[in-house]
């Protein structure tokens, strides 16, 4: 099965950052990464929800998210490749975006082969919230708001009219999440099941859920492994791959 992108080692993979002005500690978690661990690895993944909402790459300008986007670029532009794949909180993130940070945009799910021998490790990124089938009203609205046409639609109004409609669609999810089984907003077994069969039983990486774990399972017979991502709330946490192990990382936020 071809893979959709190559990537270098060592690699770090992070998700479910949900940047914004309003968490000053996270975002200077970021930027320290940034600085730091980002710039001593070859390839950096970020697979969504690096945001807490993007409303459109014509976004770019408002001075947080340029100043977090140049940040990335500078990573980008001293050598770490970086890959950013879309969440359900930044699906709008494009290719404006994209070269803005100096990244290449992944489709989801992605495999990626790390090295050009037919015997390199591969590994499955996801966002993760695919997986969640068991929140039927989720999933309504992810094929909703990821369909090109309501895109389209929704992109062609202001960019003050599509904040003001985000934030009154995150107040709604909160209330929504408050009222729902924690179990249905997890990963369906059976969706991880088919995800690995189709993609030929690699070791799968993916956030959304906010669970940090790693989970062995045996699909068809097979052992298989699944990385569940760290959300930064309280420490900056990501995964370190350097070819053999898969390893977290990680620094409480400074007080």
């Amino acid at each position: 099965m071809p893979e959709a992108a190559r990537a270098g080692l060592p690699a770090l993979f992070i998700s479910d950052l949900h940047l914004t002005e309003d968490e000053p500690a996270n975002v200077d978690a970021f930027l320290a990464f940034l600085q730091g661990p980002a710039r001593s690895a070859a390839s950096l993944f970020i697979l969504g929800d690096l945001f807490e909402y993007w409303a459109g790459d014509d976004d770019l300008a408002t001075p947080f998210n340029a100043r977090i986007a140049a940040a990335i670029r500078a990573v980008a532009d001293a050598g770490t490749a970086v890959y950013f794949m879309t969440g359900n909180r930044d699906l709008l993130a494009g290719p404006r975006f994209a070269d803005a940070i100096g990244a290449t945009l992944l489709d989801d799910p992605t495999r990626v082969r790390f090295g050009e021998r037919a015997d390199a490790p591969v590994l499955l990124l996801a966002h993760g919230d695919a997986l969640c089938t068991d929140d039927l009203a989720y999933q309504a609205y992810r094929r909703q708001v990821r369909d090109p046409a309501w895109q389209a639609g929704f992109l062609s109004q202001p960019l003050a009219a599509r904040k003001a409609f985000i934030a009154s669609l995150r107040q709604k999810s909160e209330a929504a999440k408050a009222e729902k089984a924690m179990e249905i907003m997890d990963v369906n077994a059976d969706a991880v099941a088919a995800l690995l069969r189709e993609h030929g039983y690699p070791t799968l990486i993916h956030g959304h859920t906010h669970r940090p774990a790693c989970h062995q399972l045996q699909v068809d017979g097979r052992n298989c492994v699944r990385h569940v991502l760290a959300d930064w709330h309280g420490s900056a946490r990501w995964l370190a791959f350097d070819g053999t192990r898969l390893t977290t990382e990680g620094v409480p936020f400074k007080a």
